[in-house]
This record gives C-alpha cells, structure tokens and sequence, in this order.
C-alpha cells in the first residue's frame, strides 16, 4: 500500500525546521510532522502554517514527500475545522494526512482521492489484516501498523 513496493519509503518525524532540513539532506523519502492543529503533541512546539508551506516546497525541491499528522480522535463539533485544516494543507502541497479517527479517515478517504494521499497512522492500533482491509475500505493509502507486529 505505499509508494513502492519494492523499496521502503525511509520516513523521518521532524519535531523543529532544523530537524527537517537535516531529515531532506540525509536521504529521507518523506519527512512527517505535525502542524498547530489536531496533533497528538499538542505540547509540542509543532509548526505554523507558513513554516509547513516553505518546508514543503523546500522538500518537494528535493524529492521528498510531506505527511502531516492528524492523529488524535476528534469530536463532532471539531469536524468541520478539521476538514478546513486538512483541506489547506492539501492546497499548500502536502503529500499526506496521518490520521487516527476512523470517521475522519472515511470522510478524507472519500475527499482525496488522490492527493493528498490519506494514511491510517499506528495510533488506530491496527495489528492484522482486518485492521488493513478496514482502514483501506475507509479511504486509507497506507497503514501505520502498531510498532508490537513484526514483519512477518
């Protein structure tokens, strides 16, 4: 379900602009971070819209994707504004959304169709292949499996 099938995609989380600068110049495929909304790290010091506009276009310069996180679960009132915010990151060029809530992963998987792709994160703790089959059937491009499966 990724890119390639051949290749990993080597994806690296940038928590500062320095950490994503040095993320694109040592070979990441796609650098993952999270922006000021509906991120898991809420406490974090997570990125301003401008920033992820120019770390985009720098990466995309480079040839390496972007993903956003989404990840957190999301109450109903929070829909719409999250909507907003994921559709302004797919107008700033991002590559993809990681997100958590399953109904917010139906509604993107239904939106973006193809970019920006939408990516089930391992925050959903899927751990076998009905996991997959029910994130794929929401819209998803990819999984995050849970980091407890193994590769086999």
């Amino acid at each position: 379900m990724g890119q390639d099938h051949q290749r990993p995609e080597l994806l690296a989380p940038a928590g500062s602009p320095e950490a994503f600068i040095a993320a694109v110049e040592n070979g990441a495929d796609a650098v993952y971070l999270g922006g000021k909304m509906f991120n898991a790290r809420h406490f974090a010091k997570n990125f301003e819209a401008e920033e992820i506009r120019r770390l985009t276009r720098y990466a995309h310069l480079h040839g390496v994707r972007v993903y956003i996180t989404l990840n957190i679960l999301l109450f109903d009132r929070e829909l719409p504004q999250a909507l907003d915010y994921a559709y302004s990151l797919a107008l700033d060029g991002v590559d993809g959304v990681i997100v958590q809530d399953p109904g917010f992963l139906a509604v993107l998987g239904r939106l973006f169709t193809d970019r920006p792709q939408v990516h089930a994160s391992t925050q959903m703790t899927l751990m076998n292949s009905w996991g997959v089959a029910f994130a794929q059937r929401l819209g998803a491009s990819r999984v995050v499996l849970a980091r407890e499966v193994s590769l086999a």
